[in-house]
C-alpha cells in the first residue's frame, strides 16, 4: 500500500467523521479524499506540491 493510498483512506475516514449526510457530506468527502491523496502522494513523491505553495526567494 503506497502513501497516497493511505492518505486517501485517511481522508475519507475524516470525512466519514464530518459528514452530516446528504450533498453537502458528499462533498466534504470529495475534498478531504482528494486533499489526502494529495498529501500521500506528495510524501511518496508522486505529486509535486511545491508549484502550488508558490515559494519566493528572500534576499
Amino acid at each position: 500500500m503506497t502513501t497516497s493510498t493511505i492518505g486517501l483512506i485517511a481522508g475519507l475516514l475524516l470525512a466519514i467523521a464530518a459528514a452530516a449526510g446528504g450533498f453537502a457530506g458528499f462533498l466534504i468527502a470529495l475534498v478531504l479524499g482528494a486533499a489526502g491523496y494529495l498529501i500521500g502522494g506528495h510524501f511518496d513523491g508522486e505529486v509535486d506540491l511545491s508549484a502550488l505553495v508558490g515559494r519566493r526567494d528572500r534576499g
